[in-house]
């Protein structure tokens, strides 16, 4: 019986594809194995096989896979499962979890090669791009579509590469391209003739009058370990065989030539392991200990804890804890973090433990490294402990026995773009539940639905109310701004009790943080003759000034500007900053403070995952005084001389349309506050606001989050928002407004008709137009004793229906379940 396949390929499309399985193929191809296959006339991409079967399928004749890429699995059953729920539950499709899920180099793909037609000869003179591009081929005549893109630095390159097609001055054809190459190193060993005892004491005769080559194959014999015996050799590496004999390459040529040794290639991986001295766990205090027995007896009954403990009261130490026991069970555990910054500081704290036994895996890793960890848990010596950011809960696991989400309230956990949309602290919890393993959230300030699934019995609840060594909580100290601006008592963005704080922390060879959720120089430059603001071409959004780099950047598409010397709407040369970020902090603070070390901590000054280390261990070590940040600053990091936190501008977090900000505002504030004073003394927070009246400051100051809590818990009841109701938010984006105002308007009637009042909108969302495509929001309001599963099925049976209108055709529509 002829054999076929059905495979997932990694591409927004619904539903899985079949392929005939060619005979020759068919004792090596199992599900979760990667084959490669043609897709569409041309393209070819690297599909995952997740059922091998004999059923034939009708009206259609299949194409058979091109090749196989694995005897073995790299997608295990329970991984699969857990995509298939993803898929499911977060609207996608399975080919939008595989593309997020797979390393790039797992991923082989076809790509445009463009090859030059040396006989073409133009009659009349061509148009300057294309031009440009045959003059690129004339040095090198065969190129990818991406390298002359990069090349030429044309943005829109397909139709002028169409315009040659029809010229015949080129033609393309589809390559394989492989986005992974193992690592290999040169090695040297004895030729098959000398591996006798014999063979190798002659060569010492025959090398007497070449003294170099003589020397090099004394160090040969030397390193390699040779004895008499033949036991077996040790390897030895070309580089290092040179650098001990010290000779040139050519000495070895010379031995090579005449077969006496020879250089092979030997495949080494990129993971360094850790030899390291291991050190025992610290004891847990009394405070801790009881938490620790809290825990394990929550495990005892339900699958999900809730560790809320204030910072610093030593939440890690009692992870590690837990983790050692987990291990002593033979089982893996799978620790979340949700930020990189964070991975560098508590991987030392864990290596130090664990040794070897810890990965650690995040987007700031080369791919290739990514992919060896990959094949690396798929291998019988898997890591025991997996410590990474969101795209971890994608890895094989066979052995799973608990997940430690930290910082469980933060954003970050939730993919915006592209598909799958997924929540990681939710999807860990749904991965845990497969293997039977447990999750423990931990978090100072929980998320207000995972506080409230503790409260009502679905998760397990676990306090640590008091910091270790019983350091004092930082003393907040609230300053009106709004009042010292009237008064102008303010310098720059700093109240007079902020400057004098930081002067004593100085002083006192202490270190300050300061906090800004915004980066950049100024949110926006404005005209102060005619008000005109500089705006993104692409976006609904103004421009972002970023004084070191002088130009003008779109935080959303990514467009940049240089700065107008003078206004183009009415040509005033008064060009006034308004608002501040990061940078202007950085550089008002180097003035104010020229003696001071001063740092900044954004995402423009981590772009790589070597700065993000440099400046965590700068600060950590006292290289640097006052480190500046945005949000990043307040996760989770651990610095024992900061005495000094001042969060400069409270408003702006509170001050953001969305039903979630007063609490986002508690959670930023109180951990960037729980950075001050932790080691040996009280740490001070100074609190500038214009709304200093506002509840949540002062629940802030008091670090009272059951009051922040009950406020919010009570809001949300009222208007029907999480955890009370769930909500799907549904995006329309198209290049015409006309258009999307119709397919809007028609989409959400459709709704309607089917979920009534559950339906809001649609509306412009704040930022209504992104990379030139309008945005329209509808809002689902979906109650808890409500099936999601219909509501689901109901939602892509009307996503359906809109995009076979033809009117719609290019009309995109997406989804995001539980929005952050």
């Amino acid at each position: 019986m002829k054999k076929y396949v059905d495979v997932i390929v990694p591409l927004p499309v619904v539903g899985q594809y079949t392929y005939s399985l060619p005979e020759e193929w068919e004792s090596r191809v199992q599900p979760g194995c990667r084959v490669i296959v043609q897709f569409g006339s041309k393209k070819f991409y690297t599909a995952i096989v997740t059922r091998v079967h004999e059923e034939k399928p009708e009206g259609y004749e299949t194409k058979a896979i091109s090749e196989v890429l694995d005897t073995t699995p790299v997608l295990l059953k329970r991984q699969y499962d857990f995509w298939q729920w993803m898929a499911d539950y977060y609207l996608c499709t399975l080919g939008d979890v595989y593309k997020a899920a797979l390393p790039s180099g797992l991923k082989i793909e076809s790509e445009t090669l463009v090859v030059y037609n040396p006989e073409f000869e133009s009659e009349i003179p061509l148009p300057l791009k294309e031009q440009q591009i045959l003059d690129l081929l004339s040095n090198d005549p065969e190129q990818y579509v991406t390298q002359l893109e990069k090349a030429s630095g044309i943005k829109l390159l397909l139709p002028v590469i169409k315009s040659l097609l029809d010229k015949q001055a080129i033609r393309v054809k589809e390559e394989l391209k492989h986005h992974y190459k193992p690592r290999t190193e040169a090695r040297v060993r004895l030729t098959e003739q000398m591996r006798t005892e014999e063979a190798v004491r002659l060569q010492f005769d025959k090398l007497a009058r070449v003294p170099k080559q003589l020397a090099l194959w004394m160090k040969y014999i030397e390193l390699s370990g040779w004895t008499q015996d033949g036991t077996e050799l040790k390897e030895v590496s070309k580089k290092a065989l040179l650098q001990a004999a010290g000779v040139s390459p050519a000495v070895l040529n010379g031995l090579v030539d005449k077969q006496v040794l020879e250089v092979y290639n030997q495949e080494i991986g990129r993971l360094t392991e850790t030899s390291r001295q291991l050190v025992a766990l610290n004891p847990l205090s009394e405070a801790q200990l009881r938490a620790y027995t809290g825990i394990l007896n929550c495990f005892c009954e339900k699958s999900v804890c809730l560790l809320h403990g204030v910072t610093a009261s030593g939440k890690t130490e009692i992870y590690i804890h837990l983790i050692e026991q987990v291990l002593k069970a033979g089982k893996q555990v799978l620790y979340l973090l949700p930020e990189i910054a964070l991975t560098t500081q508590i991987t030392e704290r864990l290596q130090r433990v664990f040794g070897s036994r810890l990965g650690i895996y995040h987007s700031k890793f080369p791919d290739a490294e990514r992919v060896e960890i990959w094949k690396k848990q798929l291998s019988e010596h898997d890591y025991d402990v997996i410590l990474g950011v969101r795209s971890s809960v994608f890895l094989p696991f066979r052995r799973l026995g608990l997940v430690i989400v930290d910082e469980e309230h933060e954003a970050t956990y939730k993919q915006q773009d592209p598909a799958p949309r997924y929540h990681a602290r939710n999807a860990a919890i749904m991965l845990a539940s497969m293997f039977g393993a447990k999750t423990l959230l931990g978090t100072a300030t929980p998320a207000i639905e995972t506080y409230y699934n503790a409260l009502n019995g679905k998760y397990g609840l676990v306090e640590l109310k008091e910091r270790h060594q019983n350091i004092l909580l930082p003393h907040v100290e609230l300053v009106d701004i709004k009042e010292l601006a009237r008064k102008k008592r303010m310098t720059a963005q700093f109240s007079p009790l902020l400057l004098q704080k930081v002067r004593e922390a100085l002083e006192q060879k202490e270190q300050v943080i300061l906090f800004q959720n915004r980066r950049g120089f100024a949110p926006m430059i404005e005209c102060r003759t005619c008000a005109w603001v500089p705006k993104c071409k692409n976006c609904d959004v103004s421009l972002t000034y970023h004084k070191g780099l002088n130009q003008l950047t779109c935080h959303y598409c990514g467009y940049t500007e240089t700065v107008p010397k003078s206004c183009p709407a009415c040509g005033g040369t008064e060009l006034v900053n308004r608002g501040f970020g990061t940078e202007k902090i950085e550089d008002d603070m180097k003035v104010l403070f020229p003696e001071a070390r001063i740092a900044r901590m954004d995402l423009d000054t981590t772009r790589t995952r070597t700065a993000y280390e440099k400046i965590i261990a700068d600060f950590e070590e006292q290289r640097t005084d006052i480190l500046i940040g945005t949000q990043m600053v307040s996760k989770g990091l651990d610095f024992d001389k900061v005495s000094v936190v001042g969060i400069l501008n409270a408003d702006s977090m509170l001050n953001y349309p969305d039903f979630r900000s007063y609490e986002r505002a508690f959670q930023l504030m109180a951990q960037v506050a729980g950075r001050a004073g932790r080691k040996n003394k009280q740490g001070l927070v100074v609190l500038q606001t214009k709304s200093p009246e506002l509840p949540v400051i002062h629940e802030v100051m008091t670090n009272d989050y059951p009051r922040m809590y009950q406020e919010q818990i009570d809001e949300r009841e009222l208007f029907h928002y999480p955890p009370f109701y769930r909500l799907v938010y549904v995006y329309l984006k198209h290049r015409k407004e006309d258009v999307l105002g119709q397919a809007a308007d028609l989409m959400a009637a459709y709704l309607r008709s089917g979920l009534g009042s559950r339906v809001l909108g649609p509306d412009k969302p704040p930022v209504s137009r992104i990379q030139t495509l309008f945005i329209r929001k509808i809002i689902v309001k979906v109650e808890q004793t409500a099936s999601m599963k219909k509501v689901r099925d109901y939602l892509t049976q009307v996503q359906r229906s809109i995009m076979e209108d033809e009117r719609f055709r290019s009309l995109t529509v997406y989804y995001d379940v539980d929005p952050m």
